[in-house]
């Protein structure tokens, strides 16, 4: 996904690359970017309003870009 963002691998994911992960991935409408930490892992809280008008959480992380 980071490639997507065009970050390279080893870098700190910011919120707006989070954001644009995010958007990418659900074709939506990004609502709010939060700093988290789900499992001891730093990451972004995305949420994003699809649209169909479903609200959805993505789970980025801050290291790898990589979306839960």
């Amino acid at each position: 996904m980071l490639a997507a963002a065009g970050l390279p691998a080893w870098a700190q994911v910011s919120r707006d690359d989070a954001a644009v992960v995010a958007q990418r991935e659900t074709g939506g409408r990004v609502l709010s970017v939060e700093r988290v930490d789900a499992g001891g892992r730093p990451m972004w809280r995305v949420k994003v309003v699809t649209g169909r008008g479903e609200v959805r959480v993505v789970l980025v992380d801050m290291a790898t870009g990589q979306t839960r």
